[in-house]
């Protein structure tokens, strides 16, 4: 499917410049990275607690945010989960990533904005394809679908409009079009709680 490598490539070019940019400055994107969280949050119970509105450098950030264990955010973790807004974040948190529990024998609920999605998950899977495609212009990667199966998710119960489950259920969930075109199964298939059904 040379053509659409091609478009993927096209698509992609700014993108491709903007990671190599990222290669040969970390420092600096990290930086500006944290800068714009700090800006985003500043508004929030957690960023006027800390008064981001006032935080101009790493070090500020270093000295006024303490390091947090998951205990720690639990309390302002358990108010998102109830339907509380701008707490830890401004926009609306419906979706929790349910960890296995491995450190603490105890399951930890992560919360994952519509931004993470997006910015994060999405755009690194969107990197990657660029990546990818970039380095590989020849490839039949493109000709068939990728096998995807995740874990499942449910209604939290804290909160009947919030959700909680396996990242990879939230990510099926939630994942945008031009990545569910080349996926397979169905996400109906892909998210039932029982494997043995699944398969």
């Amino acid at each position: 499917m040379p053509i659409f490598v091609s478009l993927v490539n096209w698509f992609n070019i700014k993108r491709l410049h903007q990671i190599d940019l990222f290669r040969k400055f970390p420092l600096q994107v990290q930086e500006e990275t944290l800068t714009k969280l700090i800006a985003k949050a500043k508004n929030t119970q957690f960023g006027e607690q800390y008064s981001f509105d006032s935080i101009d450098s790493i070090e500020k950030f270093q000295q006024r945010v303490p390091i947090m264990d998951y205990e720690a955010f639990k309390p302002y973790i358990d108010r998102l989960r109830k339907g509380e807004a701008n707490v830890l974040w401004p926009s609306e948190i419906k979706w929790f990533a349910k960890s296995s529990g491995t450190t603490s024998n105890k399951s930890k609920f992560i919360p994952v904005s519509f931004e993470a999605l997006e910015e994060c998950h999405f755009r690194g899977g969107k990197d990657i394809l660029a990546l990818y495609a970039d380095l590989y212009p020849d490839t039949n990667v493109f000709s068939g679908k990728g096998l995807t199966l995740g874990g499942s998710h449910q209604i939290d119960n804290f909160n009947n409009k919030s959700y909680y489950g396996d990242l990879s259920a939230i990510l099926i969930e939630n994942i945008p079009w031009w990545a569910d075109f080349i996926r397979t199964p169905s996400q109906k298939v892909a998210l039932i709680p029982k494997w043995e059904v699944k398969l």
